[in-house]
C-alpha cells in the first residue's frame, strides 16, 4: 500500500466522530473485503488497527461498542483469515458476552461452517466451554488434523479428551460408522483418511507432541505392541534372522504383564511351536501359569521345564564352520573395552582426539518398533585401529548429571566431531546424530558443527548399484545384505552378521554377541575407508577420493552427491574410467527383435520390461553367479546388462560396447529407456508383447 493512501486513510479516520462505526459501515456496504489477499478493505481494517494504538482516547467501551460487536459477529463468518484477528482487535471481541460468542459459534456449526467455527473459537479461546468430541468429528472426516491439533494445543485437558475419544474409536470392537453416519453430506468428506489405521497414526502424532502419557490410549498401545508381537514371531519363527536372547528379550518387553497381550503371545506359540515348543517358551517370556492351554501347562509339567538345562534350538546353533561366511573382527577381544565410567571414559579421550586420529563411529538404540518418541542411543562405539571403544552413554549420562557436570559428554562429543584434524567415520550419521540429540539436547547442532567427517553412505550411493549378491548355499536361505552390510561386502569381501542388530541395547550386562556386533558395526568403517582410498578406481571411484571425501566435504552429505565430479557416471550410466575420447556416432538404429541381451540377476525387473517391448532377453537366476552373464554373453552373441561392481568384472570379458552398467537406483521403464537410447534401439507398435511373456 503506497505512502499517499496510508495518509488518506488516517487522515479520514481522524475526521470521523466514531472511526468503529464508520469501518463498520464500509464493510457492510461492499464486498471487496470478502476476497482473499490484500483488498483495500483489508488495508483500511489493519491502518484503523493501527490508528487505534496510536490514539488510545477514542471511545471503545459501553453499549455503543456491544452493539458494534453483535453487527461484527455477523460478519465473520465470511471473513477471510487475514481480517479476523484486525477485527477481533478493533472491536475487542474478547470482551464481549461469552454466551453470545458461543451461540455464534454453535450456528455456524450447525449450517455446517465447521472450519470456520473452529478458527473462530480459537481466536477467541472459547475452547473450554465446547465439546472437544464435537467440535473436532467433522474436522477429522475433512482430514483438517492440523486444525485440530491447533484447537487442542493450548488445552492440556481437552488434549487428553481428543486423545481418550480417537482411542474408544480405534478399539477393534467399535463401530466407526456410528460416527461418520451423522455426516453423510459432508463437504470435502474423506473417507478414506478416516480410519483405525490413520488415526492410530495421529494418536501417536499427537502423543509425542503433547507430551501425554501413552497409557490414556490402551487400544492404540496394545494394537501397537501387538503388531510388534507379530513382527518379532516373524523375524524369529519364519526369518529365523533373531538369536533366542534376543528375541525373548524384545518378547518380555513388548508383552510385560499386559495380560491381554499374554493371551496372543500365548496363541502364537501354539501356532509356531505346537504345545511342546510353548511349554518351552512360556516360562522364558514370563507367561503366567493360569493363562496356559489346558494342553500347555499338561506338556509343561511333563517336561519339567523349569527345572530342565534348556536344550539350543537348531535354529540358534551358530557354527564355527559359519563364521567364515561373515565379516571377523581383525582385533583380540581384550582390546575391546566397555566404558561405564568417566575415569576409564578419561583415557578413551586422551586416545581419540589426537590430531590426525582416524575413528570409526556408530551407535545403538532399542528398536522402537513405531513407539512413540525418537530412539535415544544406549551404546556409543569409537573405533581405532588396534582398539574399540563401547560408551554406555546412559550410565555416562547418569553418573555426570549426579555429580552435577552434565556437560562433560556432549563436550567431549562436540570436540570430536567439529575437530578437523581427526577423521570420523560413519555411515549415515545424519540419523546417528538426530538420536543422539533425542538423546541430549545440548548435541542438538553438532551436525551444524561438524568437519571432518566422512559418511560412507555418500561412497554406497556413489557405488552405484550396489545390489544384494547371493548367497553361497551353504548360507541356505539368509536375507539378502544391505545398506552397511552390503558395503562390507562388496569392498572387504563379507557381509557383517546382524543377527544382533534388533538387540535391546538398554538391557545390561550386554551379551558377547552384542559387545562383538557392536565393535564390528564400527571397526569395519576404518577397514572399507582404508580399501577404498589404497583402490578407488577399482570401485568405480575418483583417483582422488580422499581428497575429495574429507578436503571440503559439506557438513550434511547428501545420499545422491558425487563423490568426484571429473569421473561422474556418464549420462548413459556407464562409469568413465581415464581420460574421455571424442565421442563417436551412435550405432545405427535397430529393431528390438534383432536386440539380445543377458540380464544379471539384480535386473530382472529391467529385463521382463525390455521382453514386454520385443527384445530378446536371457535372464539369470537369483542363484547364479555374475560371471554366467559373460559366459552366455559369449556363447550366444548378447549384450551384458548388469549394474554396479559386478560391471568391473563382467566388462573385461566381453568386446569393447558388450556389457553396459544401468543405474539400479532407477525404475525398471526408466533402466529400459536408459538401455534403449545408448544402443539405438527403435520400438515399434508392432514390437509390443511380439514375445512370449
Amino acid at each position: 500500500v503506497s505512502r499517499q493512501l496510508k495518509e488518506e486513510i488516517r487522515r479520514g479516520f481522524a475526521r470521523l466522530e466514531d472511526p468503529l462505526a464508520g469501518l463498520l459501515a464500509m464493510l457492510e456496504s461492499s464486498s471487496d473485503w470478502k476476497r482473499k489477499g490484500h483488498s483495500l478493505g483489508y488495508c483500511i481494517t489493519t491502518e484503523l488497527q493501527l490508528w487505534i494504538k496510536e490514539h488510545p482516547a477514542v471511545p471503545q467501551s459501553g453499549t455503543k461498542l456491544k452493539k458494534l460487536q453483535a453487527r461484527v459477529l455477523g460478519m465473520l463468518s465470511q471473513c477471510p483469515a487475514n481480517l479476523l484477528d484486525p477485527l477481533i482487535s478493533i472491536y475487542q471481541l474478547h470482551t464481549a458476552d461469552r454466551n453470545c460468542l458461543l451461540e455464534h459459534v454453535s450456528h455456524l456449526y450447525l449450517q455446517g461452517d465447521y472450519k470456520e467455527a473452529a478458527i473462530l473459537s480459537i481466536k477467541l479461546k472459547l475452547q473450554p466451554d465446547q465439546d472437544v468430541e464435537k467440535m473436532c468429528t467433522p474436522l477429522l472426516l475433512q482430514d483438517k488434523t492440523n486444525l485440530v491439533e491447533d484447537y487442542v494445543g493450548e488445552y492440556p485437558e481437552l488434549q487428553r479428551k481428543l486423545l481418550q475419544t480417537l482411542d474408544t474409536w480405534c478399539d477393534p470392537s467399535f463401530n466407526i460408522r456410528d460416527i461418520t453416519r451423522p455426516y453423510q453430506g459432508l463437504s470435502r468428506y474423506k473417507p478414506e483418511k478416516f480410519n483405525r489405521r490413520v488415526l492410530s497414526k495421529l494418536v501417536f502424532r499427537l502423543l509425542e507432541r503433547f507430551n501425554v502419557d501413552p497409557a490414556l490410549c490402551p487400544n492404540v498401545i496394545n494394537q501397537r505392541h501387538l503388531r510388534t508381537l507379530n513382527y518379532l514371531f516373524y523375524k524369529r519363527f519364519v526369518e529365523k534372522t533373531m538369536t533366542e536372547e534376543n528375541w525373548a528379550d524384545h518378547i518380555q518387553s513388548t508383552v510385560g504383564e499386559n495380560r491381554w497381550l499374554q493371551g496372543h503371545l500365548v496363541q502364537a506359540l501354539l501356532r509356531h511351536c505346537g504345545a511342546r515348543g510353548a511349554a518351552r517358551w512360556a516360562p522364558r517370556c514370563r507367561v503366567p501359569p493360569d493363562m496356559l492351554p489346558r494342553a500347555v501347562a499338561a506338556e509343561l509339567q511333563r517336561l519339567r521345564i523349569q527345572d530342565r538345562v534348556e536344550e539350543v534350538t537348531e535354529a540358534d546353533s551358530y557354527e564355527d564352520s559359519k563364521k567364515k561366511d561373515y565379516y571377523q573382527l581383525p582385533i583380540p577381544r581384550e582390546n575391546i573395552h566397555f566404558l561405564q565410567t568417566w575415569e576409564e571414559t578419561l583415557q578413551c579421550w586422551e586416545k581419540v582426539l589426537q590430531p590426525g586420529q582416524v575413528v570409526g563411529v556408530d551407535m545403538e538404540w532399542k528398536p522402537s518398533f513405531g513407539t512413540v518418541g525418537k530412539p535415544r542411543v544406549a551404546l556409543l562405539q569409537l573405533a581405532l585401529k588396534d582398539e574399540v571403544f563401547l560408551l554406555d552413554l546412559p550410565r555416562l549420562l547418569q553418573q555426570a548429571e549426579a555429580e552435577g557436570e552434565r556437560e562433560k559428554l556432549p563436550c567431549f562429543i562436540q570436540m570430536l566431531y567439529s575437530d578437523a584434524a581427526i577423521t570420523k567415520l560413519g555411515y549415515g550419521m545424519s540419523g546417528d546424530l538426530s538420536s543422539l540429540a533425542a538423546t541430549c539436547s545440548a548435541l542438538k547442532d553438532t551436525e551444524k558443527q561438524m568437519q571432518g567427517v566422512v559418511d560412507l553412505l555418500a561412497v554406497d550411493k556413489q557405488v552405484d548399484g550396489l545390489s544384494p549378491e547371493h548367497s553361497h548355499e551353504e548360507r541356505g536361505a539368509r536375507q539378502a545384505e544391505k545398506g552397511l552390510s552390503l558395503l562390507v561386502q562388496h569392498v572387504l569381501g563379507k557381509p557383517l552378521d546382524k543377527t544382533e542388530q534388533l538387540s535391546n541395547w538398554e538391557k545390561r550386562p550386554l551379551r558377547e554377541e552384542q559387545v562383538l556386533y557392536a565393535a564390528s558395526d564400527a571397526y569395519c568403517l576404518l577397514e572399507i575407508y582404508e580399501r577404498l582410498c589404497k583402490d578407488p578406481e577399482s570401485f568405480g571411484l575418483g583417483s582422488d577420493l580422499t581428497e575429495s571425501l574429507v578436503g571440503k566435504q559439506s557438513k550434511k552429505p547428501r545420499a545422491k552427491k558425487q563423490l568426484n565430479k571429473q569421473e561422474a557416471p556418464s549420462p548413459s550410466g556407464q562409469e568413465c574410467h581415464g581420460p574421455r575420447t571424442e565421442p563417436s556416432r551412435p550405432p545405427a538404429p535397430i529393431s528390438p527383435r534383432e536386440f539380445s541381451v543377458v540380464c544379471d540377476n539384480m535386473l530382472q525387473g529391467l529385463g521382463r520390461y525390455l521382453r514386454c517391448l520385443g527384445v530378446d532377453v536371457r535372464l539369470l537366476d537369483n542363484e547364479d553367479d555374475h560371471r554366467k552373464a559373460a559366459e552366455i554373453a559369449r556363447q550366444e552373441g548378447r549384450v551384458i546388462l548388469t549394474s554396479g561392481l559386478p560391471y568391473q568384472t563382467l566388462r573385461s570379458q566381453v568386446g569393447e560396447g558388450r556389457c553396459f552398467s544401468v543405474s539400479c537406483s532407477e525404475k525398471a521403464k526408466e533402466q529400459a529407456l536408459q538401455v534403449l537410447k545408448h544402443f539405438n534401439v527403435q520400438v515399434s507398435l508392432g514390437d509390443i508383447f511380439s514375445r512370449c511373456q
